[in-house]
């Protein structure tokens, strides 16, 4: 979606305030996130179940595209990133921010509005103010990593202390060696560099913002491998999950049958005929240990699909 759409749709949501504000107006955080049905916190955004967040972080990238895809969500995923550990995969509920290139004028009502309102500082410590356990800082500020780091290692401090999680910046980030150093934070960045944040202004907090070529609304649900990063939409997660987690039990199976020569690779490969899904029962029986869902989920999975 072009940038100047979401402008719009930031001069919409803060209502003639400044967007300093600290929350979109209710009725458009619902209107964005109708789809979802579930529990939300106070400030509007889905609250996912920790346990399904638990369990989408044991999927690969391409088990929850692939689902993604099927259900016509084509613009949620975005690579490019240089990730503090990238062999420690991060999910969480987004919390968003956009921010802009700075504009004086508009730049002061946005601090005078905010240091009215009761928040301390400069602006870009104000979204980490929102976050609670188990969310994701996820901000577009324009690709910029030059005088673009959005947080060093203080600021890193306050958002693990908050969060438990890490970020996602389309930005840079400073400070690299102590951000290292706190333990279990994570981030995944255009890049790293040495300089201070200048010349932008924050302008949304909690509103739909792009990161790259995709789409993320507060409360999406992040997950953040090496490989790339993927915004789920609330209400698709439990999809998402179980799909996953039977692919990867067809997967186990099917890897199993090759190995031991009782199916060939293109009966595997293709359809599979009654015998070999009689087979794979006979085989989840055997194999309850390796449920990452609970048998009444999976029968139900396989009874809506008629298995």
């Amino acid at each position: 979606m072009n940038k100047s759409v979401f402008i719009g749709i930031l001069a919409y949501m803060i209502c003639g305030n400044v967007a300093g504000q600290t929350f979109p107006k209710m009725d458009m955080m619902m209107f964005y996130t109708e789809s979802w049905t579930g529990e939300r916190y106070s400030d509007g955004r889905p609250r996912v179940s920790d346990d399904l967040l638990r369990r989408v972080v044991n999927l690969s990238i391409e088990e929850i595209w692939q689902t993604l895809r099927n259900e016509g969500y084509n613009n949620q995923y975005a690579d490019g990133w240089k990730m503090i550990h990238p062999d420690k995969p991060f999910i969480g509920r987004a919390v968003t921010a956009v921010y802009m290139p700075k504009r004086p004028d508009v730049e002061k009502k946005i601090l005078d509005n905010g240091h009215n309102e009761g928040q301390k500082g400069a602006a870009n410590s104000w979204p980490i103010d929102q976050l609670k356990e188990g969310d994701v800082y996820v901000a577009d500020c324009f690709g910029k990593v030059v005088d673009g780091t959005l947080i060093g290692d203080n600021l890193g401090n306050s958002i693990f202390s908050k969060s438990k999680t890490g970020v996602v910046f389309d930005a840079g980030a400073r400070d690299l060696e102590g951000l290292q150093e706190i333990e279990g934070f994570n981030a995944c960045v255009r890049d790293f560099h040495p300089s201070f944040l200048m010349e932008t202004m924050l302008m949304g907090i909690n509103v739909p913002i792009t990161i790259g070529n995709a789409v993320v609304l507060p409360g999406d649900v992040v997950v953040a491998k090496k490989e790339g990063v993927l915004f789920v939409p609330p209400h698709l997660l439990q999809k998402v999950v179980l799909n996953g987690e039977f692919t990867a039990l067809r997967d186990q199976f099917g890897h199993a049958m090759l190995r031991q020569g009782v199916y060939t690779p293109g009966q595997i490969d293709a359809a599979w005929t009654d015998e070999i899904k009689t087979a794979f029962l006979r085989w989840l029986d055997n194999n309850s240990d390796k449920l990452p869902m609970s048998r009444q989920e999976l029968d139900s999975y396989m009874k809506e699909r008629n298995w």
